[in-house]
Formats: C-alpha cells, structure tokens, sequence
C-alpha cells in the first residue's frame, strides 16, 4: 500500500508544510523587515502566496505520477452525500475569505506597513480557525481515498493544528489582551451556533485594553470603520497559512 513513491510524497509535503511555517513565523518577517524595510514589507504577504503556489505544483505533478491505490470509494447516493458537504465547506471558504478581504488576503492589495486588524466578528466570532476548520471537512469528506491521499491528509491535519498553535501566539503577542480574551471566549475549531464574541474588532480592541488602545490598533480614519480584513484566526497581520 506504501511505496517508494508514498515516502517521496510525505517528505515533500512536510517540507512544504516547514516552508510555509517558516515564511509565516515572525523570524522570517523579522529578517525581511531588516533587508527591504517598511516599503518592501508592503508586498510579503504577496511574496508569500507566490511562493506557496509555485512550491505547490511540484506536488501536484507528483500526486499525478503516483495517483496511489484506493483504498476505499464510497457508492452512490452516500457520496453525493459526501460532495454536497464538500461544497457547503467550499463555501464557508468563501464566505470566510470574503470577510478577510480576499485581495489584502493574497497579498494583491499591499498592507500599509501597520498592523492588521484583530477581527471578532461574522464567522470569527463563532470559531478561531474557520479557514482551517473548512479546510479539513473539505479533505476529509472526499469520496474516493488513495494512499497518498491519506498520507496528505493525515500530514495537513497536523499541520493545520500546529499552525493554529503557532499563530495564535503570535496574534497573542501583538493584540495582547483583546486577543487573550477573544481566545479564552471563542473555540478553536467546532464552531458555535450562536455567535459568542459579537463586538467588532475596534470594540473587543476598547474593551480589552480600555482608552489607551493596544498596540497594532489603526489610524484614526480606518478605526471609525468597523470593516476590515484578516487572516486565520481573525487578524490580518499574517500572510496566511
């Protein structure tokens, strides 16, 4: 069932999941910032998604070499069951890119060298992690499971988890208390029904820190509004994950 082939794709893949940690850790911007300055760390979140695009099609020419052997494919009506939850996740994606600001997001429209916006509301105020949560339903509700699926699964998985881990600190390390009480208020992953932290994010920012603000906090004419962009985890002072 685990070839040659199974251990080059796992290998691949836990390089791209290091690679990507460590272009989205604080070291990496911390460096970047010191070689290119403040204009030149407009465009990182830009240069990070290219980077994780190109370093992804490797892996999908090595999943087209090695399709893997299936180890299960579920019959029909159940997999139509299964599709249709992989479409409801596609469009929690969505849903949760468009109120990150799918443009800030990719890195299209350049961050104004400030930091992001810690975001409470919408779908953030109901999981930590929507982008992560999605993500595994859609890879885990697929139909037809391959060996090397599964290893790529399994792989994303923790990935995912360590990532939400490691971000979380760091968002706790720039939002400080606004984001300690947003993390103690909100789950992780399994949503909520019922929105559980509903202030928006220049509110959660005054309540959690009071009139002095916090550090990260906008100018004065982009905190009159309550819209604003982010990333997993509800800010959008990280390029992604």
């Amino acid at each position: 069932m685990f070839t040659i082939s199974t251990a080059i794709l796992a290998l691949y893949l836990v390089a791209y999941a290091l690679l990507h940690s460590l272009l989205a850790g604080t070291w990496a911007k911390r460096r970047a910032r010191r070689s290119f300055g403040p204009g030149g760390m407009r465009w990182y979140r830009l240069f990070f998604t290219l980077v994780a695009v190109v370093t992804l099609l490797p892996l999908i020419y090595l999943f087209y070499l090695f399709p893997g052997e299936v180890l299960y494919s579920i019959p029909a009506p159940w997999r139509w069951g299964m599709v249709a939850v992989q479409a409801a996740a596609a469009l929690g994606l969505a849903k949760t890119l468009l109120e990150a600001g799918p443009l800030q997001f990719l890195g299209i429209r350049p961050d104004d060298g400030g930091r992001g916006q810690l975001i409470v509301r919408g779908i953030y105020c109901r999981t930590r992690n929507p982008l992560f949560l999605f993500a595994l339903i859609f890879l885990w509700f697929t139909p037809v499971m391959t060996a090397h699926l599964l290893v790529l699964y399994i792989i994303a998985s923790v990935h995912f988890y360590l990532g939400s881990v490691h971000e979380e600190r760091m968002l706790a390390e720039e939002f400080g208390a606004a984001y300690l009480d947003y993390r103690d208020r909100v789950p992780r992953f399994i949503p909520r029904m019922r929105c559980t932290y509903p202030e928006t994010g220049v509110a959660a920012r005054r309540k959690a820190e009071g009139p002095g603000g916090i550090p990260g906090s906008l100018p004065e004419s982009e905190s009159e509004s309550e819209s604003g962009s982010g990333s997993e985890s509800g800010s959008s002072s990280e390029p992604g994950r």
